[in-house]
């Protein structure tokens, strides 16, 4: 990579893996833009990534970032995709053969991109420094200023600390990471008046330092909504996974004073998702991230309350008002109610992993943590979509990864796209008929122990990293005695509850259960937490639209 001098700090990038075209366009953009911009080049979207990473922690700005389409290992589209997470405000461009104008009017849906421009683009005054123009003059007039950002001083094992970063990312809190045992990390501290003892040490945007912050006091300092800003709802949707966003967006836009409550994160095991590639429009694939972050902004937009950091103790009926407790004594009332609660990761039994939990052993992909597992030897237990996902992510920065499964192959578990990436992957092997019976580490994962299921033969191994994806609990165990749920706990609704053909005992409607109705009058439900739901997030988002229709066939009822 090379810069152009100048002592503007501004940035217009080019990334183009043929060094000929790369050094064309560079001497095209400082011919015109030289003067007032820094031009940086890059030559493969890996080292382009970490160009933009070092610009951002010095506190450079980019104004537009250009991408040829067709470079190996990483094309324009997914460096794009990526490079939107460290500059949003940066305008994308994508450099199209004529060939490739079908992938480039897709990356118009996948990364917002704001042009694409043939190759060649000779002569350049006619065909690219009118389109850079406009670009840069809408870059200027919008608020590029960096976005104040939370400081985070953890040890790299300490599992709150793990925690803390993982919330932050989930909601799109921009924050930096700094370790304890490194002098700036120790200055932050000695800042704070903290010695290390106590981690993590969170510094807010305005200074402030939290020690060992609890979630919803850190929700509340990081500017996310917390508290309602009502008493009384026509719609509250608890649960901001696929499901509960999409039940937002359709409830708020047509009309229904909604809030959505969520514990911990919107876009639940979605977003957590490193790559989602079978979600209608998206033919190049989309980070759960930017699903959840996309949904979250048009719920909002259409007037929806999000709440975070709020957990969800109690639900009961009181007249026609739907009362939801919280878990700090106070409640919120709506005339209807729908429960997109989702599901959660199985834990390991195994012995060691409890004690090991953030400290090498992760439920979910914890993406956080997938850059420092650079160069080492991954471990996954699963075998089903999630642990798919992640372990084509991890791959990417991982020594090698290691699926453990159980069943005898990933087929009856993992969609046959997944496999076939799976296979292709130099650095993934899949161990079948694998367990972990135990792990072991003093402070932190060093090795595990893996059972063959067919012999029962143990083999140890060391390891750093482990992440789990084995199944699925429903989060509905707050719910005992308020809605009929079946033996594992999902939430039984509609025809489910009728099977001998009459209603619940309990029920005082004349009317049976509409589809996604639950034991409670005016209760919904939608998504994984429903018996027998399909499990995907297509599914799950319709779910979510269809309990708003019947919320609103209830209304009218009512």
């Amino acid at each position: 990579m090379t810069e152009a001098a100048g002592a503007a700090r501004t940035v217009i990038m080019t990334v183009d893996d043929d060094p000929g075209v790369s050094r064309a366009v560079a001497r095209d953009l400082r011919r015109r833009y030289g003067a007032s911009y820094r031009i940086v080049r890059a030559e493969s979207g890996e080292s382009a990534l970490q160009a933009l990473r070092e610009l951002k922690l010095r506190g450079d700005l980019v104004a537009v970032i250009l991408a040829d389409y067709r470079m190996p290992r990483m094309n324009g589209i997914e460096f794009l995709e990526q490079a939107v997470d460290v500059f949003p405000g940066a305008r994308r461009v994508l450099l199209t053969a004529y060939a490739d104008t079908g992938a480039a009017i897709d990356a118009i849906n996948v990364v917002d991109l704001d042009h694409y421009l043939l190759k060649p683009w000779d002569p350049p005054e006619e065909k690219l420094y009118p389109v850079l123009d406009d670009l840069l003059r809408a870059w200027r007039s919008s608020d590029h200023r960096p976005v104040p950002s939370t400081k985070v001083v953890g040890h790299r094992w300490s599992a709150r600390s793990s925690d803390v970063r993982e919330f932050l990312a989930r909601n799109q809190v921009p924050y930096r990471w700094y370790s304890s045992d490194e002098p700036e990390g120790r200055r932050l501290l000695a800042a704070a008046g903290e010695d290390g003892i106590r981690l993590p040490v969170v510094i807010t945007p305005d200074g402030a330092p939290l020690v060992e912050p609890e979630t919803v006091d850190l929700a509340a300092r990081v500017g996310l909504a917390t508290t309602p800003a009502a008493d009384f709802y026509d719609l509250v949707v608890i649960g901001g996974g696929p499901a509960g966003l999409g039940a937002a967006v359709y409830g708020a836009s047509e009309g229904l004073r909604t809030v959505l409550v969520e514990r911990s994160a919107t876009g639940g095991q979605a977003g957590q998702s490193s790559r989602i590639e079978n979600y209608l429009g998206f033919p190049d694939g989309v980070s759960g991230a930017q699903l959840t972050d996309r949904a979250r902004r048009q719920a909002t937009r259409f007037g929806a309350e999000i709440l975070s950091a709020r957990e969800v103790t109690g639900l009961e009926a009181a007249g026609a008002a739907r009362i939801v407790r919280f878990s700090d004594g106070s409640s919120v009332a709506a005339h209807s109610v729908i429960l997109a609660t989702g599901v959660s990761y199985r834990r390991l039994a195994a012995p060691g992993c409890d004690e090991l939990g953030g400290c090498g052993v992760y439920y979910g992909s914890a993406l956080t943590e997938a850059a420092a597992c650079q160069g080492q030897d991954v471990y996954i237990a699963g075998g089903a979509n999630s642990a798919g996902q992640a372990a084509m992510y991890l791959s990417r920065f991982a020594k090698s990864v290691t699926l453990l499964v159980r069943g005898p192959d990933l087929a009856a578990s993992m969609s046959y796209y997944l496999i076939q990436q799976i296979d292709r992957a130099h650095n993934i092997s899949v161990r079948c008929g694998t367990v972990v019976e135990s792990a072991h580490g003093d402070g932190h994962l060093e090795g595990l122990t893996l059972r063959d299921t067919g012999s029962g033969r143990c083999e140890r191994v060391d390891a750093q990293w482990l992440f789990v994806f084995i199944g699925a609990a429903p989060l509905t165990g707050w719910l005992d005695g308020t809605v009929l749920r079946d033996e594992r706990g999902f939430i039984l609704a509609g025809p489910d509850l009728t099977a001998d053909g009459r209603p619940p005992a309990d029920w005082e409607l004349d009317r049976p259960p509409y589809h996604l109705e639950t034991s409670v009058p005016g209760v919904f439900v939608a998504g994984d937490a429903r018996a027998e739901s399909a499990k995907r997030v297509a599914s799950a988002v319709g779910e979510g639209a269809m309990a708003v229709m019947l919320v609103h066939r209830h209304l009218e009822q009512s």
